[in-house]
């Protein structure tokens, strides 16, 4: 199985890239004018999620395909990054696929999707379990009815989440109460009965279950959806074809490096600990996302988390946004093939 760690607001939840470069030539080795090529700034999560890119940083398939990249780290929300990225002031990065993305794309907003960052996990340890205060005496999601449950917010996965998890015992966000609770104060909000339930993400999850605050309710009810998008600024992409091919090119060979077993090599696990700030050992215990080689989306997983987010009211507009119109299938297909050779 391919597959990730997914930490953080996936839905996160969540990611994505940029790139730079000059324009014409062979796009198989590093052409002379690399070193002249403009940085691509990738703003990134610190989570596992983004390990491929991490590897082609640490591990030079950038300098390989001969593209300067400089990885970000995040100081916010995945808002913050399509609204850097559309405005010009960063080249890419990844981003979750909330309702401020398809609002985004919906008034025109200056980007591009080059293709898909993680999905959850059909089966193993899921990323982002559903889980119920380990006191709440609650064993069936039935009895969540009438009950506080903690989401990170309106218009993204974590929400789409919940009300997935919740349909599995007949329930409906209406039934309970949501409360808006980051992921990190989830365990202490469950400890004093705050609330009674809430969505989680890694380390987060293990972590509760560790200090038996929480127990796992709900797993793999948000099977195969996607997580977030690699979006770059278009203007960019425009003038940059090139570059942008040669740095996905370089993600997707580190990204099939780990679905190929590289989770396991302790080098990979080394670099990918310490952009997550992650001991290496947890890394080996918590749930993993998926991460297609291909950079492939499954635009239906993306279709229906547009209708939920049109169902709770939080879209701009009517109908649908037309993401994949803004899909460069064929620069991905183009990195896929130089990734190969």
């Amino acid at each position: 199985m391919r597959r990730r760690l997914f930490l953080t607001g996936v839905v996160g939840l969540a990611a994505a890239t940029v790139l730079a470069a000059c324009g014409s030539g062979a796009e198989s080795a590093a052409p002379e004018g690399a070193a002249e090529s403009p940085e691509i700034t990738f703003l990134y999560s610190p989570y596992a999620d983004y390990g491929a890119f991490f590897l082609a940083k640490e591990k030079g398939y950038f300098d390989k395909h001969g593209v300067k990249v400089k990885l970000e780290p995040k100081g916010g929300s995945s808002g913050e990054t399509f609204q850097l990225v559309s405005a010009g002031n960063i080249v890419a990065g990844g981003a979750s696929w909330g309702a401020g993305l398809f609002n985004a794309v919906k008034t025109g907003a200056s980007l591009s999707v080059l293709g898909s960052v993680s999905k959850v996990p059909a089966e193993g340890r899921d990323p982002s379990p559903f889980m119920v205060s380990a006191t709440s005496g609650i064993t069936k999601v039935a009895d969540l009815k009438g009950k506080k449950v903690g989401v990170p917010g309106p218009g993204g996965f974590g929400a789409y989440s919940v009300a997935l998890a919740l349909a599995t015992g007949g329930l409906t966000l209406k039934d309970v109460e949501l409360a808006n609770v980051s992921p990190p104060d989830v365990g202490p909000a469950l400890a004093n009965g705050a609330i009674d339930a809430a969505w989680t993400i890694e380390p987060l999850s293990t972590g509760l279950e560790d200090k038996k605050i929480a127990t796992r309710l709900v797993e793999h009810h948000a099977a195969g959806t996607e997580l977030g998008a690699v979006v770059f600024n278009t203007d960019f992409v425009k003038a940059n074809e090139d570059a942008v091919v040669k740095f996905m090119a370089a993600y997707l060979q580190a990204a099939d490096e780990l679905a190929k077993g590289g989770w396991k090599d302790a080098g990979n696990k080394a670099i990918i600990a310490k952009y997550t700030d992650l001991p290496v050992e947890t890394l080996d215990r918590i749930g993993l996302t998926e991460n297609d080689p291909t950079g492939a989306i499954d635009w239906d997983s993306v279709a229906k988390q547009e209708a939920f987010f049109q169902q709770q009211g939080d879209l701009e507009y009517e109908g649908t946004a037309d993401i994949k119109s803004v899909f460069r299938k064929d620069l991905l297909d183009r990195a896929a093939a130089l990734a190969k050779s």
